[in-house]
């Protein structure tokens, strides 16, 4: 087992944890991470190891204790390897999703590389409509004969996404930014074991990064209740694979009945994750700040691709594009192409923080807004997270594969990698449950 490990040291203060904690988190076991120029394997588990310990902290905190109360903890890095790839160990009654559509992936532009994202189908209406291009040969084509920024431009303009690969990193970002509002939330009292029970989580996140921070406050007691517009639909694949730990509703935040319910829902929250680009939800009032003032002890985390600074501050992403904005493509790559982390650990790692962020700001009584970004966890990546010891060989998923019902049938599912135990049931169809809190 190791002991101090410099990722987890240096993400636990980015949280603003009492320093002696981060020496109570070792990690054994075989990893499937440690393939790549880039520390993957060090930052999933440090990731997961901060939310374990913040679980264990807020637990000691509601049973009337503290951070001395803590034990310590061990991650296994096999659980953690297997969690980050997740959507690929998903089998849905025996079959696998399709993790990337075939109109996402690197194209080689006339001037270098280019990495679409086509993945839900307005998007990818978008990119055939800017390229004139149906078939993966068609957009290879099409690509080839534009200059990589101009069809990242174009594209993007027409409401899709596509972004140049790029050379050397993009700009430092901070791991996490907080804003204190000075209230105390509702007290949380002692609980019944679980370091999230009773607590309402409005979950207003997509995709994966979010969606993998929710279902963790699931799996540690939260009711985790989120909520889409019927007007954007989910891939029923991926709420699949990050649906466990909560239910799923629809409401249409422009129509009156659906908004007064919403506000209804808001009202009892105690947690507000948002996974949105910057002022995307500024029209319906939702920003932290505007959160923040209505409900001063409420906890809100919001994530986004890019950061809230910058010229892409506003623009939509996904992890494969940071990582190809980001310079982490190219340093992946070779000669001949682009290359991919070994997991989508943007994604992965960000959700893990999202949810040590949520449990810390709880332990310390509420009142706070925390901002992540995938670039800040890929600013991190690249520039601090130290390598470690080699990982011992040997890994296997196999130990950490389960199966559950669902209402997509039968899931084979990668298991939580905090060593708390699983999940009660695999999720509800997206959509289908109602909105207001257990």
């Amino acid at each position: 087992m190791t002991s101090r490990d410099g990722g987890t040291v240096q993400a636990w203060a980015a949280l603003g944890g009492p320093g002696e904690l981060a020496q109570r988190i070792g990690y054994r076991g075989a990893s499937g991470l440690g393939d790549g120029p880039l520390p993957v394997r060090e930052l999933a588990r440090a990731t997961v190891g901060v939310c374990a310990l913040a679980a264990a902290e807020l637990a000691a905190v509601r049973a009337g204790g503290g951070a001395d109360d803590v034990a310590p903890l061990v991650v296994d890095e096999g659980a953690v390897a297997t969690a980050f790839v997740s959507e690929r160990h998903l089998l849905v009654d025996g079959r696998t999703p399709l993790t990337f559509a075939p109109l996402s992936g690197f194209w080689r532009a006339a001037d270098g590389w280019v990495r679409t994202h086509a993945n839900y189908p307005h998007h990818e209406a978008a990119l055939v409509r800017v390229l004139d291009a149906r078939t993966p040969e068609a957009v290879a084509g099409a690509i080839a004969r534009r200059a990589a920024v101009d069809v990242q431009e174009e594209v993007y303009a027409a409401g899709g996404l596509a972004v140049a690969v790029t050379q050397g990193y993009g700009p430092a970002r901070p791991l996490v930014e907080t804003t204190e509002s000075g209230v105390r939330g509702r007290p949380l009292g002692a609980g019944t074991g679980a370091p999230m029970s009773g607590v309402r989580v409005l979950d207003l996140t997509r995709v994966i990064a979010g969606p993998v921070a929710t279902r963790t406050l699931g799996l540690l007691g939260a009711d985790v209740l989120r909520i889409d517009s019927p007007g954007l639909p989910e891939s029923d694949d991926a709420y699949a694979d990050t649906g466990f730990g909560k239910r799923s509703a629809l409401l249409d935040l422009g129509a009156a009945g659906d908004r007064a319910v919403f506000e209804g829902l808001l009202a009892g929250a105690d947690v507000v994750v948002t996974g949105y680009r910057p002022g995307a939800l500024a029209r319906y009032g939702l920003e932290a700040g505007e959160l923040l003032a209505r409900r001063p002890g409420l906890v809100v985390a919001e994530l986004s691709a890019w950061g809230r600074r910058g010229p892409w501050a506003g623009r939509r992403g996904f992890d494969s594009l940071v990582q190809a904005g980001y310079g982490i493509s190219a340093a992946c790559g070779d000669e001949h192409a682009p290359g991919v982390l070994p997991a989508q650990a943007l994604d992965h790692g960000t959700g893990y923080l999202v949810a040590a962020g949520v449990l810390r700001a709880l332990a310390r009584g509420g009142g706070r807004a925390l901002r992540f970004s995938l670039a800040g966890t890929a600013s991190w990546l690249v520039r601090e997270v130290p390598a470690a010891d080699p990982a011992e060989p040997g890994y296997t998923p196999d130990p950490w594969l389960r199966e559950t019902g669902s209402g997509y049938g039968t899931l084979r599912y990668a298991a939580p990698p905090l060593g708390t135990g699983t999940w009660g049931r695999g999720p509800s169809r997206w959509g289908t449950d109602r909105p207001a809190w257990l």
